[in-house]
């Protein structure tokens, strides 16, 4: 299936995004099942009434944009969850203060994996508090970024 470019579909979808007062973290094609997620965040959190009304607000709207050129697909709308990546500055900057856990592709001054206290996050770089010390991490050296989430 021919489908258009997801950067396309998240800019086309913003403005309506932003009247119902959510922000969208991401979106998805998936091939196999023939359907696109758009993955959204608000202040507060994200609950099963919000993403009904999201959905319903770009239902209509995605089908003049016509994403799939006339093929069928399914629209799902969903909470980005507690445990996504952070991809934006934007993410950082609003859980600075929050325990966070950064995973490496290869090893970052000796170990793989740290867990502390984000202080900030400035020009493409996490300073982290951990293993009671300061740690500065170049973001571009992560695998991946979230909210370390303790049970």
């Amino acid at each position: 299936m021919q489908v258009k470019p997801i950067a396309e579909v998240i800019a086309f979808l913003q403005p309506i995004a932003n009247r119902v007062g959510v922000e969208i973290i991401d979106a998805q094609w998936n091939a196999r099942e023939k359907s696109l997620t758009v993955f959204i965040d608000r202040e507060g959190g994200v609950d099963m009434n919000l993403c009904e009304a999201f959905h319903r607000a770009i239902d209509e709207p995605l089908d003049e944009l016509d994403p799939t050129y006339g093929a069928e697909y399914t629209l799902n709308c969903s909470s980005a969850g507690l445990d996504r990546p952070f991809k934006t500055e934007r993410d950082f900057i609003k859980h600075i203060g929050e325990k966070i856990e950064v995973h490496f592709y290869a090893p970052f001054e000796g170990k793989k994996y740290y867990e502390g206290e984000l202080l900030s996050f400035t020009e493409g770089v996490i300073s982290l508090k951990a293993d009671k010390k300061i740690i500065e991490i170049p973001f571009d050296k992560t695998a991946k970024v979230c909210l370390l989430i303790e049970v």
